[in-house]
């Protein structure tokens, strides 16, 4: 007992140092900065709950947020902390489901340290995205389901159809855990007395948590703004009819980008390890099988139905392939333990992940991750490099005088990233613009006579031919290009 406790506090202490040491080192980004602010004004107006649904999303991240705003005070630290309770929720969600399948705590412990050193769950557990919240829920509704399968008992389809209706609430990838469910049954003890009765006991359980899920989710329908789930969901996701016209066109193209990213995050290391486990653990193909189908089916349903992808949408694919791998080094570690050959092993299964997840902390704009997260996070237009330099400049400014702000934005890191700020401020007028005038508009006129005037520019990098002056520029990440830059209007040339 004493030894499983030391075990948890290190894993413990490994996390959370991992998870909130330099919590702010990458600059916040465009999709951070519209959930971090849609969680603002819902946070201080009531009718105003359900402002996700704006754009099509669902709100229990920005729910949670919510909550999480109102004991921090930095906007991005409690929108980033919010991942990293539910990254925490995911590490014990592992070992309870692997103890679960395998019955092996060795195996347990190592699928939450893998959870806790893989680069994709260490990017995504720091920032203030819905994905890491979307991996918790597809975790224990697989524990859930798991335990349904195995006992078909009514307490545990209630729970879990609460957990199914909360990972509904929170994306639209939440109905994986309702799709999967037939899965499980490959778990079912087939060979059980009365097992037609039992299935069937099963088969009405599995009905009463699909019921109250979709109870739960019905809430959203008091919002005229429902239908905007189904507008936005087409955004990303081919319709089934559009399907129809090109069942495999981008299959495999996109099954190319999946796998590329879920690799290149994971390391191939990992990726390897996982896929040896049905060979080093043969008495449990079952439950092996059952984890390679969560990960499977989702990903060549994305593959199939992709219309715009992004790496964060493998992340929950990625921890059945987690609890896999941990099969592989639990199995590795049995037999070789910290033999000079043993300790060869586990440094290189370790050294891609651990490298990554250095830079990660510590430099991110030389993290080893994909290219298409690069764009997003530091390197593009997305990017929020010189928000913060900004923020603290315009701080400043408004300590001592009224000023007016003006950004090449409407939606998005701008204005979004200065209002989660400044908004509040009695000094500070936010107004975004877009598109951006051929010449200063008559508003910008009339603020710069009353008060210091400042233009921003993300989007836009040709600086206008206005009477404007540099107050700072910033590059982002490894761009030579791309950079936001922070204007004054010379008030004597207008």
């Amino acid at each position: 007992m004493a030894r499983f406790v030391r075990i948890v506090f290190v894993l413990g202490a490994l996390y959370f140092a991992t998870r909130l040491v330099n919590l702010t080192i990458l600059p916040i980004f465009t999709d951070e900065a519209i959930y971090i602010r849609w969680s603002q004004i819902g946070s201080r107006d009531a009718a105003w709950r359900f402002i996700s649904l704006v754009d099509g999303k669902q709100p229990m991240f920005t729910w949670i947020m919510m909550v999480f705003m109102r004991f921090i005070e930095d906007p991005l630290v409690a929108g980033r902390l919010v991942s990293v309770v539910a990254g925490a929720l995911s590490t014990v969600g592992l070992w309870v489901l692997s103890f679960e399948l395998f019955k092996s705590k060795k195996i347990s412990f190592f699928a939450s340290a893998l959870y806790i050193l893989s680069p994709f769950t260490l990017m995504y557990d720091r920032l203030a995205m819905y994905d890491s919240l979307v991996a918790t829920f597809f975790i224990w509704n697989l524990y859930l389901s798991i335990l349904l399968v195995k006992h078909v008992r009514l307490d545990v389809a209630l729970i879990f159809g609460l957990a199914l209706g909360a990972g509904m609430l929170n994306k639209s990838s939440g109905f994986l855990s309702l799709y999967l469910l037939p899965a499980t049954l490959l778990l079912f003890d087939w060979k059980a007395k009365k097992g037609v009765k039992r299935f069937m006991k099963w088969a009405g359980l599995v009905l009463v948590a699909a019921v109250l899920s979709q109870m739960m989710y019905a809430v959203l329908r008091l919002s005229p703004l429902y239908h905007m789930i189904g507008l936005k969901d087409v955004v990303f996701i081919y319709s089934f009819r559009e399907w129809l016209s090109h069942p495999i066109t981008f299959l495999w193209g996109n099954l190319h980008g999946l796998m590329e990213w879920l690799i290149g995050y994971l390391t191939l290391p990992v990726f390897i390890a996982a896929l040896a486990s049905p060979v080093l653990l043969r008495k449990k193909l079952l439950e092996i099988s059952l984890l390679l189908i969560y990960w499977f089916v989702p990903l060549v349903g994305l593959a199939s139905f992709g219309r715009v992808l992004y790496p964060r949408f493998v992340l929950l694919m990625a921890m059945p392939l987690i609890c896999l791998a941990a099969v592989s080094l639990a199995w590795t570690y049995t037999r070789f333990r910290l033999s000079f050959f043993g300790i060869v092993l586990l440094t290189v299964f370790l050294f891609s992940s651990v490298i990554a997840d250095y830079y990660i902390l510590t430099n991110p704009k030389y993290a080893p991750i994909p290219f298409a997260d690069k764009g997003q996070l530091l390197d593009d237009w997305p990017a929020g490099g010189g928000v913060a330099e900004s923020v603290v400049y315009l701080t400043d400014k408004a300590k001592k005088e009224k000023i007016a702000i003006y950004t090449d934005g409407t939606f998005g890191l701008l204005p979004y990233a200065i209002e989660m700020y400044l908004v509040d401020h009695p000094n500070v007028t936010i107004r975004g613009v877009w598109p951006m005038p051929a010449s200063p508009s008559a508003q910008m006129k009339e603020d710069l006579a009353q008060k210091s005037t400042y233009l921003i520019l993300n989007q836009i990098q040709k600086v206008p031919d206005w009477p404007l002056i540099s107050i700072g520029e910033w590059t982002k990440g490894n761009s030579k290009e791309m950079k936001l830059r922070l204007l004054q209007f010379v008030p004597t040339q207008l």
